[in-house]
């Protein structure tokens, strides 16, 4: 395979002039082994029966043909010792059948056939000349249909990593949305409590001194939570799977709720199995949605609610606050939820509450299995 390579790499012009190097030394061979010398008048056919190999790639059909007035040009004027006149015709023969149209096959097939019955002379040459054409024709057939194989072959595997690499980069792309998701996530929850406990910190001191330890212990845990979180998306940088630390589940979500002040958690119905991303997502979407209302809203409750389906969880969160979310950030934190939904095939909408007061955010993922 390897010298087929470096044959096919030659440039086909050399390819061509090489051939008909050889073929025109073939032809000649006979004369001065058999000690006539120079062939004389009979020059003229041999170099017609192999000079218009040079252009057989151009001209296929034509180069046979030309081949083809020589060889009986050859044989009225005398021909040679055991002449090999017929080796630039069995060449162009293949060069038809490996490159021309169909219509140019057909037409070079009756004209051999016509040109044989004509010349031949005999049963017994016919039949030899046949055999000669056929198996060159075949030749030229194999040789086509292994070259269009060996192309579709490499465009296939040209496509195929086309494919792989498009599909490398939607991966890498959806990673990275992820990541930032999650780092949104991570980052504007602990920093929303913490800032909202820290406001507070001053006036519960001077009001409520007894309080004002828990409120700093709020801060700190904030802290920790976030930094842990943050380690862990990091490890999935890093670490194999088999030694990520758990990302955050449905177990976690009480102790997420408890560290917003004015939140409660309700669940109703029968807790049925969800895949692990699906819990990391409902995770993820309550955290965001405590964040706006830590930060947006000025709510003095606010609810979430698992509402367990047949087949899906009904996830809500809802204030009441000032019923209208302003959109930091051009709303990544809205537009993280609604594409962590549709990433495990559920949906999300959102809006101030029908009653006027209060935002609501609702989502719906749906139970594997």
């Amino acid at each position: 395979m390897a010298l087929l390579d470096r044959l096919r790499a030659l440039p086909p012009a050399l390819v061509d002039l090489v051939l008909t190097a050889g073929v025109l030394a073939a032809q000649l061979a006979p004369f001065t082994s058999a000690g006539r010398g120079w062939p004389g008048a009979l020059l003229l056919p041999v170099l017609a029966a192999s000079l218009p190999l040079l252009l057989r790639r151009r001209f296929p059909l034509a180069a046979m043909f030309a081949i083809l007035i020589a060889i009986p040009c050859y044989d009225l004027l005398g021909g040679g010792p055991n002449q090999p006149i017929w080796y630039g015709w069995l060449v162009a023969v293949h060069t038809v059948a490996h490159r021309s149209p169909p219509a140019h096959r057909l037409v070079a097939i009756v004209v051999t056939v016509a040109g044989t019955l004509l010349f031949a002379g005999s049963v017994e040459t016919f039949v030899r000349t046949m055999a000669m054409w056929v198996a060159a024709y075949a030749l030229g057939r194999v040789a086509l249909l292994t070259r269009e194989q060996s192309h579709a072959l490499r465009e296939r595997a040209m496509r195929l990593e086309r494919e792989r690499e498009l599909a490398a980069e939607r991966a890498a792309q959806q990673e990275r949305a992820r990541i930032a998701r999650d780092m949104h996530d991570i980052l504007a929850h602990a920093v929303s409590i913490m800032v909202v406990q820290a406001e507070a910190g001053p006036l519960t001191v001077r009001t409520r001194p007894e309080r004002a330890e828990a409120a700093f212990d709020a801060i700190a845990a904030s802290g920790r939570e976030a930094m842990g979180q943050l380690r862990r998306m990091l490890g999935l940088l890093k670490e194999t799977e088999g030694s990520l630390a758990p990302q955050p589940t449905l177990e976690r979500l009480p102790e997420l709720v408890d560290r917003v002040a004015q939140a409660t958690l309700v669940e109703t119905g029968t807790r049925l199995e969800l895949s692990h991303d699906t819990e990391v997502a409902a995770y993820r979407i309550v955290q965001e949605s405590l964040t706006n209302i830590v930060k947006h809203a000025a709510a003095r409750s606010a609810e979430v609610r698992l509402a367990w389906e047949r087949d899906a969880l009904r996830l809500t969160v809802t204030d009441d606050g000032r019923g209208r979310v302003p959109v930091p950030g051009r709303g990544q934190g809205l537009i993280g939820i609604r594409e962590r939904a549709a990433a495990c095939g559920g949906s999300a909408s959102f809006g101030p509450v029908p009653s006027g007061r209060g935002f609501q955010v609702s989502v719906r993922l749906p139970v594997t299995g």
